[in-house]
This record gives structure tokens, C-alpha cells and sequence, in this order.
């Protein structure tokens, strides 16, 4: 005896079809919306680079301004990184640009709410601060970050410095 079935679909209430349509709209405009989070505006005002006895170091003022969401998302306990890259290259015209020196750190900004205090992680460093604007006045104030270089600077060659922070989402 051979047992065979055939399964049977019902015709969907268009109602109820409408209904996740609509649903699944929100949730990838609501994807969408979270993925364009970025602070209002990360603005480079002042960099320089020392030469000390073990290579190269720089110091930067940035100006750091966040939007609303991202601080509600921070009060609601979501930490935001930030990532400071710094290259040195030398331009070459046969190929691409060499890279003399990096030095790239990842900065931890969050909000403890059982405390009231934002707490920023970066390196081997931990500081806490009572209000968002200290937290930012320091992360803002890029100070002795040492740079690894892979090779020597070459006396009278241009060289190309690029400092970059941005939010990482």
C-alpha cells in the first residue's frame, strides 16, 4: 500500500498580508535609519607631529559634536567607538602611496546610569565624568599618541600626514 499525501494551501487573508508587508516595511527603515547613525560632526582643528628618541608622536585638537539619537542611544546605555587613524605615507607615482608610520586606537565612550556617569575606555586608560561634555572635551584631545613607523622619514621627500576619527558603527 502506497500512502501519499498532497498538502493544501489555503488562500491568505489579504488583510493579514497587508499587515506584514506594512510590518517588514518599518523594520528596514528602521534598519535603515540605525545604520546612518553618525555624529553631527567630527571637525580636525589643530595637528602636530614631534619627533621623540624611540620614532614619532602626534597631538590633535578635534572637535566633536553628537546628534541627538546618538545621545539618547548613549543614555539608554549603548557605548558608542570611536576610531582615531593616523598615517604617514610617501607619494609615489608608479605605485601606490608607502606607508611610513600608522597609529590607530579605539575609543569607548558609554553611560552608566546606576552612577550618572560616562565612562571613557581607550588604550590602557579608563576615566569617568560626570557630564557628556568633559567625556568629549578629553576624547576630543588627542595627546603623545605614539606612532609606529615601518621605515624612516627621508630627508627632503614629501610626506603626507593623514589624521583621521570617525564613529564606528
Amino acid at each position: 500500500m502506497m500512502v501519499s499525501f498532497i498538502p493544501c494551501y489555503k488562500k491568505s487573508n489579504s488583510i493579514a498580508q497587508a499587515m506584514r508587508m506594512a510590518t517588514a516595511m518599518l523594520l528596514i527603515l528602521f534598519l535603515l535609519i540605525s545604520f546612518t547613525a553618525k555624529a553631527e560632526s567630527i571637525k580636525l582643528e589643530f595637528v602636530e607631529i614631534d619627533a621623540v628618541d624611540d620614532g614619532y608622536q602626534f597631538n590633535a585638537d578635534i572637535e566633536i559634536m553628537l546628534n541627538p539619537t546618538l545621545k539618547r542611544a548613549l543614555k539608554k546605555g549603548i557605548a558608542l567607538y570611536f576610531v582615531t587613524d593616523f598615517r604617514l605615507v610617501s607619494p609615489r607615482w608608479y605605485w601606490f602611496d608607502k606607508r611610513i608610520a600608522r597609529s590607530k586606537q579605539r575609543d569607548s565612550l558609554s553611560y552608566y546610569a546606576l552612577t550618572r556617569q560616562y565612562r571613557l575606555s581607550g588604550g590602557l586608560q579608563n576615566q569617568s565624568f560626570s557630564t557628556l561634555k568633559e567625556a568629549l572635551r578629553v576624547l576630543s584631545r588627542v595627546r603623545d599618541r605614539p606612532i609606529v613607523a615601518n621605515s624612516k622619514l627621508i630627508r627632503d621627500k614629501e610626506h603626507i600626514a593623514k589624521l583621521r576619527m570617525r564613529l564606528d558603527l
